[in-house]
């Protein structure tokens, strides 16, 4: 019985090979494209999960409620754990955590590594599995160096490394310290990624800034008991704290006129799970990476669901060409189960094809794919029995819900009805237009979908930064040489170099280079009853000149003052807005009353340090020499930019021989701010593509399918004087009805997802109304030229061969 369905099914499926194949090209294209979106959707929504405790972990975060708006920042203070673990000695656990590197060396053996500073909890807080060491103990001392087991083998080979000691070289001084613990590597899916642990005591400008409640450097993570996983309750706790150790903002917000929120709070804590940090890291409240998520998974299922649609109309059109068969079959016994079982068997054949097809476009575009949209997906990843049952269970939906339905009509046929021919299937079903139509929307939401990312992409890059990027190299200094040193000597070897315009340094790079690396330091102060929140941007001379940043008033820093390196600063307009004097030079402030005495040299535009996902914010510059410089930044004359380069590269083996350089320009690291939506715009290009070419190949057979049943007619409209072009808008005009249709409900449902997306940035374009009306021009013209080829073919055939076809 069963060969004998296999049978039946394989010459069936041969006889029409024309359906069989874009269903068949269809559903691999389906499988392949679907399943490498869930998976990375299912990579993404596994960040942080891998720690025991996730649901009882939180980051803090402070919540300012300003009269004009309300800012939400992770970065705290330092005196805050301490502060924390005293009022609440119930909390299971509290930790710093500051990203920072260093050059570590071992022997003649000198590496590049991150080493981050925390506090001896996070051990125990989260579930990194520590594979040699105590965790309660491995951070214990302040000489204590905890690595992964990634850098054990980089410094030490195959050598034990604990109890073995090493120098790290961070902030310009090396110090000893001794291997407590060895941890297993970090996972991709974590959202903290380092290569080994100090405590926080040993990074750059703790000792300045321990007791300072005004200079926000670095993240806090808390755990709760589990008798108290209750973060409300918490965050409740946390206003009498917030009250006893932020008395003054609060009444300084009191006398700005500020309100309270909801909560009745003016400043107050609160706190982040740790599974939304990944998706919510800089708490702009853009959610980009969650809105990425849903997108990924929204086109994935649009793709299977357009794949289905072809299938089921394709297998309802032929359903009434093999009526008769079915009808013949019941004639001599067949019940009805076993029609449809054959039925669906064919359905379950042709997906067994697809899904074959589709696994061997996975495993030989797999690269391709990660490379094209940023993801990690790796053969272990696939082959996962949890991946595979979800295959499974995906691919029997799929047969379920495409063939299914088809069968159970056609076994449902009324014998003396089909032997009669009163089941034609020459006009089109409710159902089969519905499909269509649903098919159209989800091509034009993915079109509109592109054409508005492109729009805000392309938008996003050409905004002005304030400042000019062109023909500006930015180098990461690394750890192996103090940053003001390797400034200093690139000055000296670049100054005869004809093709330099300007060389400086600063500490926050500007873009995202090759390095990876982004920084932000903001101070908080008081300055006659009015809060001032600053990036605090340590700068060298000539940073305004190898920007292009124009000066609005006072002066650049100049070697010739010498209280410039102690004292000066120059300040965005912005600053200037918050002082309350908008010509703010020669202003002299404090930060508190034993603080330094500053005083304004020089007022700049606001430009932006970080991306226009976020409101540009004020900047003071210092050059105080004892922050130090991590980039430096050159400016070239506009044709000597390769030359300048390649000898920065020969300067650079001078200066620091052991670190790679990295140089890279200023323009190319501003577009790298943009990646996620590149890679968006083109996920949805590619995506509105699939769905484009699916839908025609669908309503391409759709159409030969009514052409072929609708022969006669055409003849005897022939016979009767009918011209081409009357018979290509008869057979044509049906399908552009559905398009049109299709438009009406994708256009709102379009407009409203895309502004949603369009509130994750500060900045953004308001949707223009000639991306609808390009998207129509398109989808009708597509879907035109698809049945117009078998409308025109039909049309002029021979009218006497058209009434002999039946």
């Amino acid at each position: 019985m069963l060969q004998n369905y296999l049978k039946i099914a394989f010459r069936t499926l041969w006889k029409d090979k024309s359906s069989t194949f874009i269903n068949v090209i269809g559903l691999a294209v389906a499988f392949y494209s679907s399943t490498m979106l869930f998976m990375t959707v299912a990579l993404e929504h596994s960040f942080d999960r891998f720690h025991r405790d996730y649901d009882r972990i939180f980051r803090t975060y402070s919540v300012t409620n300003h009269p004009d708006g309300v800012r939400k920042s992770a970065n705290m203070p330092l005196p805050f754990v301490p502060a924390l673990r005293q009022e609440f000695p119930e909390l299971d656990g509290a930790t710093r955590y500051q990203e920072g590197g260093g050059l570590v060396r071992f022997g003649s053996k000198q590496l590049d590594k991150e080493i981050d500073g925390v506090d001896p909890d996070f051990l125990t807080m989260f579930s990194f599995p520590l594979l040699q060491g105590n965790a309660r103990q491995a951070l214990a001392s302040l000489s204590s160096i905890v690595i992964t087991q990634n850098m054990a083998h980089d410094v030490f080979g195959s050598v034990s490394p604990v109890g073995k000691t090493l120098a790290v070289n961070s902030g310009g001084s090396w110090k000893t310290y001794i291997v407590t613990g060895v941890l297993a590597d970090v996972p991709d899916n974590s959202s903290m990624q380092f290569d080994a642990l100090v405590r926080i005591e040993n990074q750059p400008g703790y000792q300045e800034s321990k007791s300072r409640w005004d200079n926000l450097n670095h993240a806090v993570y808390i755990k709760l008991k589990p008798t108290q996983a209750d973060p409300a309750t918490v965050e409740k706790r946390l206003q009498p704290f917030t009250r006893k150790y932020y008395t003054a903002n609060i009444r300084d917000l009191k006398q700005q006129g500020a309100k309270p929120d909801e909560r009745g709070d003016l400043f107050g804590i609160r706190l982040q799970p740790l599974l939304d940090v990944h998706g919510n890291g800089n708490l702009t409240g853009s959610n980009a990476s969650r809105t990425s998520q849903y997108a990924l998974t929204a086109i994935g299922l649009f793709i299977l669901l357009i794949a289905a649609i072809n299938f089921v109309n394709l297998t309802l059109g032929r359903s009434f060409v093999r009526a008769r068969e079915v009808g013949v079959r019941k004639s001599l016994g067949a019940q009805k189960y076993q029609l449809f079982v054959q039925l669906w068997g064919e359905t379950i054949l042709t997906c067994a094809v697809g899904l074959v097809i589709g696994t061997v476009l996975m495993l030989s575009l797999r690269t391709t794919f990660n490379a094209l949209f940023g993801a990690k997906l790796t053969l272990a990843t696939l082959f996962q029995p949890s991946t595979l049952v979800v295959a499974l269970g995906s691919f029997l939906l799929m047969t379920l819900v495409a063939g299914g339905y088809p069968a159970l009509v056609m076994s449902r046929f009324q014998t003396v009805q089909v032997l009669k021919g009163r089941i034609t299937g020459s006009r089109p079903s409710r159902l089969r237009n519905s499909l269509i139509i649903a098919q159209f929307t989800i091509t034009c939401l993915l079109m509109v979908g592109t054409l508005v990312v492109l729009l805000q992409t392309n938008y996003l890059r050409n905004q002005p930064l304030g400042f000019d990027q062109e023909q500006v190299i930015s180098i990461p200094v690394g750890g192996e040489v103090d940053g003001r040193v390797a400034l200093q000597q690139l000055r000296n070897r670049l100054a005869g170099n004809p093709g330099v315009v300007a060389v400086s340094g600063t500490d926050v790079n500007l873009g995202r280079g090759l390095d990876g690396g982004t920084t932000k330091s903001v101070v908080t102060f008081m300055h006659k009853g009015r809060e001032i929140s600053s990036n605090w941007l340590r700068v060298d001379y000539d940073y305004i000149k190898t920007l292009g940043i124009k000066l609005q008033a006072g002066r650049e820093f100049n070697r010739q003052y010498p209280t410039d390196t102690t004292s000066a600063l120059i300040v965005s307009a912005g600053f200037a807005k918050k002082l309350g004097n908008e010509n703010p030079v020669g202003t002299f402030f404090q930060m508190d009353s034993a603080g330094v005495k500053y005083q304004i040299i020089g007022l700049v535009p606001d430009f932006h340090l970080y991306n226009l996902r976020e409101k540009i914010e004020p900047v003071a510059m210092h050059i105080r020499p004892e922050a130090g410089i991590s980039y430096i930044l050159v400016r070239t004359v506009p044709d000597r930019m390769l030359s300048v380069m390649e000898s920065l590269k020969t300067e650079w083996r001078q200066i620091a021989p052991r670190t790679e350089f990295a140089g890279s320009f200023l323009n190319q690291n501003t577009e790298r701010w943009y990646r996620q939506e590149k890679r968006m715009a083109t996920m949805l290009s590619i995506a509105a593509g699939l769905a484009i070419t699916l839908s025609c190949m669908g309503l391409f057979a759709i159409a030969l399918l009514t052409i072929q049943q609708r022969t006669k007619e055409i003849g005897v409209r022939k016979v009767l004087g009918a011209s081409v072009g009357s018979i290509v808008a008869l057979l044509s005009a049906g399908f552009l009805k559905l398009v049109v249709m299709a438009l009406l409900v994708a256009s709102p449902l379009a407009w409203w997802a895309m502004n949603e997306w369009l509130t994750n940035f500060a900045y953004h374009i308001d949707i223009p109304w000639w991306v609808f009306a390009l998207t129509a021009l398109l989808a009708l013209t597509i879907a035109f030229l698809t049945v117009s080829v078998q409308s025109i073919k039909a049309a002029l055939m021979n009218p006497i061969n058209s009434l002999h076809s039946e």
